[in-house]
């Protein structure tokens, strides 16, 4: 049985997506910070006939979707759900659970990631101090500026629209964070968190313009953002598809602990 949650189910929920904390770590956010009575989201279940038990969650934010289970669960009547909304764009999760909707819906792109957590900042990684004294924590008054970086880089397939709202949103209400450098009057790098709660972060949206590339910068951006996140005890997690950036992430103190699935519409 698939049913829309409420608050009602908020302690049930937060049981089940505790069972995997770092994989659910959009889920467990989401959930604290907006909890079920939001235009921009809604949270449905599967619940088990036999008795009872919540076995799957189906995450709308936006027009984005995030499914997790425990083991089988209702594909079809996810899917179901998902093919409703005309303006769907984008299905993620885990990499075993997102290749189960393949064949039910058409997706035009699809990309995979790795998967890494930081419980700790390796303090002997590498450091540009004067670069990452020029870092700052970003304001509202950033955001048209730091999507115009996201606009260029041909890496982000995201809706400018929905980009913009949803940094505006993280920002205002605190879930979310974003670091930056200027140069030359502009934005050349920045990093951001979503879904930030009380255990953990998600670290996303690392960028460096192209005419600043091979400075330092980005790795500075993170690693600011990181040890301030982590000085308040909580985790981070960030994904990551090149080889390179895996480098200087594990630099920073990031272990792979999986992988992690896009498709888009």
């Amino acid at each position: 049985m698939i049913r829309k949650l409420t608050d009602d189910d908020r302690q049930t929920l937060l049981a089940f997506l505790g069972q995997a904390p770092a994989l659910n770590l959009f889920l467990i956010g989401d959930v604290e910070n907006f909890g079920f009575k939001q235009d921009f989201q809604e949270i449905w279940g599967e619940f088990d006939s036999a008795d009872g038990r919540l076995k799957a969650v189906l995450l709308r934010y936006e027009h984005n979707y995030l499914p997790y289970a425990d083991g089988p669960f209702d594909v079809n009547g996810f899917a179901e759900l998902m093919l409703r909304d005309d303006r769907l764009e984008m299905l993620s999760g885990s990499s075993d659970l997102v290749a189960q909707f393949r064949e039910l819906m058409s997706f035009r792109k699809e990309k995979k990631l790795f998967f890494a957590e930081l419980t700790s900042l390796n303090e002997a990684g590498d450091r540009s101090p004067h670069v990452g004294a020029s870092v700052r924590r970003a304001e509202i008054a950033d955001v048209e500026p730091v999507c115009s970086l996201m606009d260029v880089i041909e890496e982000f397939d995201t809706n400018p629209d929905s980009m913009r709202s949803g940094m505006r949103r993280s920002l205002e209400t605190g879930t979310g964070r974003t670091y930056l450098i200027e140069r030359d009057g502009h934005v050349a790098a920045a990093a951001s968190t979503a879904a930030e709660n009380s255990l953990s972060a998600m670290v996303i949206g690392v960028a460096t313009h192209p005419d600043y590339r091979g400075q330092g910068l980005a790795t500075s951006v993170v690693r600011k953002l990181c040890a301030d996140v982590v000085q308040k005890g909580r985790s981070l997690c960030l994904f990551y598809d090149n080889p390179k950036a895996g480098t200087i992430y594990k630099r920073i103190g990031f272990q792979d602990i999986g992988f992690w699935t896009m498709m888009y519409k």
